[in-house]
């Protein structure tokens, strides 16, 4: 649907602030992956997570609500966008690990290449993890949204979200396995804890992504199922 003319600034505003959000967790996710934690909720199982997991749920959110209101070819755009961003990181990381910290440094070499110098390894894999994933995501949701004639925004949000998360979850882990940064004995239990958290985030997050999609419709007239045209 096209939407009125005094409102496609702020459609195109709207669609941008997304997008910034999209990237800067997936950048984010990049370049904090290294730290690991355990949550253990109310006992009943304990989740052995990188922190780099934490804003990792928050893209799969935004594809989803981009595909809902604004279309799967915007959705594509956001992906394409990431991508390139986290090649841009890649080359900004790698600069700085091979320049010389000064004698008085806050951080020296040894620290920062420790911290950051997997990080090359890292985003490699997160971008095949992730391109996958993001584009499987938005296919589904959309094949849902085809199915259900645009009802039933739970059951297409859930299906396409929990189905992308595990595949991205299972190759990512794949490949830093095979690339020695985690060893193999690890990657049953990372692949389960992993999966869970997503699958349960994929759960909480519904209520925000109905939010989300009922807010934009009204502000820009939309009936259920319509997308943004500007």
């Amino acid at each position: 649907m096209r939407v009125a003319p005094e409102k496609q600034k702020l459609a195109e505003n709207i669609y941008l602030i997304l997008a910034g959000i999209f990237i800067a967790s997936l950048v984010s996710c990049n370049l904090i992956f290294q730290k690991f934690f355990t949550w253990s909720p109310f006992g009943l199982y304990t989740f052995e997570i990188s922190v780099g997991i934490l804003p990792y749920p928050i893209t799969f959110l935004v594809t989803d609500l981009i595909s809902e209101v604004y279309g799967a070819k915007r959705a594509d755009r956001v992906v394409l966008a990431g991508l390139f961003a986290s090649v841009f990181v890649l080359g900004v990381v790698s600069l700085a690990d091979v320049a010389t910290a000064t004698s008085w440094s806050p951080v020296s070499d040894a620290v920062f290449s420790n911290v950051f110098g997997l990080t090359k390894v890292s985003v490699g894999a997160s971008m095949a993890a992730y391109l996958v994933a993001q584009f499987i995501d938005i296919r589904i949701f959309h094949f849902w949204k085809r199915v259900t004639k645009g009802r039933h925004l739970w059951l297409r949000n859930n299906f396409s979200t929990m189905t992308s998360q595990f595949v991205d979850t299972c190759v990512i882990l794949l490949l830093l396995c095979s690339a020695g940064v985690i060893d193999w004995k690890l990657f049953s239990g990372l692949l389960l804890s992993g999966f869970l958290f997503k699958a349960i985030v994929a759960l909480l997050d519904t209520p925000f992504l109905y939010i989300g999609t009922f807010a934009l419709q009204r502000l820009f007239g939309l009936k259920e199922a319509e997308e943004v045209d500007f």
